[in-house]
């Protein structure tokens, strides 16, 4: 059912100025998608704010987008081929533009978690098309130059958003967050118009839809999301809807699998799974989603409660880990007609690895310029992690089975960041308490070195506090929070102790790997 791509046709020896124009359309729609994933975090408070919001309330501004993507991620490939993939990619590209439209001019926080599903339905189209095209209209001489296109976008987009927000709302306002999208988003329609070739819709595919499995899984996926972004804030099974969300999810999730396994026509070919490089990229894809998307939501969390830095100042410092690539960019399309894809998966891998175990060693008073080398590896890392692993999981396909493939993969990844970010916003409260206890019995009143500590604050208050007992008390106040300035600072080292133990052990996952082969994808040049 996921024939988006089968309405293109071969492609010749060289692409022509037409096919070049709808790569470009296809891959500048899937970047702004991505960077709305991540574009909103430097600007939540500043967006709570002038809803008036709850921090608790804010975060569905985020959750209501991916829940909403990962929707119609699986569905893309089967919708595309039902009206046809010009029609309908040009459709969501322009709709996307108005839902951003809608969430600038929100002026409330119910209208804007609607208008970020809004962006969440639309955008998710734009992702996984964007690798179908490069696939079917890029001969295979040329798709290096594509694909790298693509990773390029699914890595430096996320990367970025951060600090092109953070920007935009020192700046300007919040609501340019959303406006950038009005200039980006119509060039995208723009050219899908003049580079995709019309196509009928085949609306008699309605007949043979899976319905049962797209039921299982509109409701299975995104209560999943729900319960990976909400866990934390709610306690996790403390909380009865966390809990029974759970239940509907797994049960929806299992049923979902086995309707596509078994289901005469799936929404989604999960049996491609069972390809060891398609499953192991699937894989390696939803690490990189968790590692990416985590150091992504830790170190702007370091940088405002530990170094106190505002959005543009926090935009700074994440800009390191996105700018970089555009250095590294160009020499993509070489690396990957030289090079086995497995052995830069690897390279990539272990400068994400080295730039955790930097990280490791953090204390209050790595600032950011001490933050930017590991970010500089992150930024080396990622592309060389991401833009060959979408090779692998394509090479060689079929027109449908790409379609598929791509879908897994973008879902993969996009269900590795909230899983990421869930996992990692537990263990930083958890291990925040597990320190603050062991530090806190370490400083007691009748320590003689917290004795003389609190004596020397103390003094300090003094000179402005004329009662003493106030001093003294504004001085065990001042000791505490440093205590748990600390304790927080040791939690976010434990963080990135975990990401790069993690993807040490997905390494392993390498070896399911295989070298696509040279009449299969862009190894003609190998």
């Amino acid at each position: 059912m996921s024939a988006s791509a089968a309405t293109v046709s071969p492609a010749p020896a060289r692409a022509s100025a037409r096919d070049w124009i709808a790569v470009y359309g296809a891959i500048l729609g899937a970047f702004t998608a991505i960077l709305d994933i991540q574009i909103t975090n430097a600007s939540l408070a500043s967006i709570q704010g002038a809803l008036g919001a709850s921090t608790e309330e804010g975060s569905w501004i985020s959750t209501a987008y991916l829940m909403a993507e990962i929707i119609v991620i699986p569905l893309t490939g089967w919708l595309g081929a039902l009206i046809g993939l010009r029609r309908y990619l040009v459709a969501n590209t322009l709709l996307f533009v108005g839902f951003s439209l809608a969430c600038a001019l929100s002026s409330s926080l119910h209208e804007m978690i609607l208008f970020r599903a809004g962006q969440g339905f639309t955008g998710g189209v734009l992702i996984p098309t964007a690798i179908s095209i490069v696939r079917g209209r890029l001969p295979r001489s040329q798709q290096a130059v594509g694909i790298a296109l693509f990773g390029f976008t699914a890595t430096f987009a996320p990367a970025i958003g951060p600090t092109v927000g953070g920007w935009l709302t020192d700046n300007f306002s919040w609501r340019y967050v959303f406006y950038i999208n009005l200039f980006i988003g119509p060039v995208a329609a723009a050219a899908q118009l003049i580079g995709l070739e019309k196509t009928h819709a085949r609306w008699d595919e309605l007949r043979h839809g899976d319905w049962p499995g797209i039921a299982l899984m509109a409701l299975g996926l995104p209560l999943l999301t729900f319960v990976l972004e909400e866990g934390q804030r709610k306690s996790w099974f403390d909380s009865n809807l966390i809990f029974w969300a759970s239940v509907v999810s797994a049960v929806a999730i299992l049923a979902f699998i086995a309707r596509q396994l078994t289901a005469a026509r799936p929404l989604i070919n999960l049996r491609l799974l069972a390809n060891p490089s398609i499953g192991g990229a699937s894989f390696l894809m939803m690490v990189l989603g968790a590692v990416s998307f985590g150091s992504i939501y830790i170190i702007p969390l370091y940088c405002a409660e530990i170094l106190h830095y505002n959005a543009q100042q926090i935009g700074y410092v994440v800009m390191w880990s996105g700018l970089p690539q555009l250095a590294l960019f160009p020499a993509m399309p070489f690396l990957l007609r030289r090079i086995d894809p497995r052995l830069m998966v690897v390279t990539g891998t272990a400068l994400f690895i080295a730039s955790c175990w930097i990280n490791v060693g953090l204390t209050h008073d790595v600032g950011a310029h001490q933050l930017i080398l590991p970010q500089l590896l992150r930024a080396l890392g990622q592309p060389l992690f991401t833009i060959p692993l979408s090779q692998i999981s394509t090479a060689g396909l079929p027109p449908r089975e790409t379609a598929d493939a791509s879908a897994l993969t973008n879902m993969m990844r996009n269900l590795g960041g909230s899983v990421g970010i869930a996992t990692l916003a537990t263990i930083i409260d958890r291990r925040e308490h597990f320190h603050f206890s062991v530090l806190a019995e370490a400083v007691t009143q009748n320590a003689p070195r917290t004795q003389e500590r609190i004596a020397t604050l103390a003094a300090g208050f003094h000179v402005h506090l004329a009662d003493a007992g106030l001093a003294k008390m504004q001085a065990i106040a001042t000791l505490a929070a440093q205590v748990r300035r600390e304790a927080y600072v040791m939690a976010y080292a434990d963080g990135f102790w975990l990401v790069g133990f993690g993807l040490v052990l997905s390494l392993t996952a390498v070896t399911l790997l295989k070298k696509p082969r040279a009449s299969a994808g862009l190894a003609e040049a190998h």
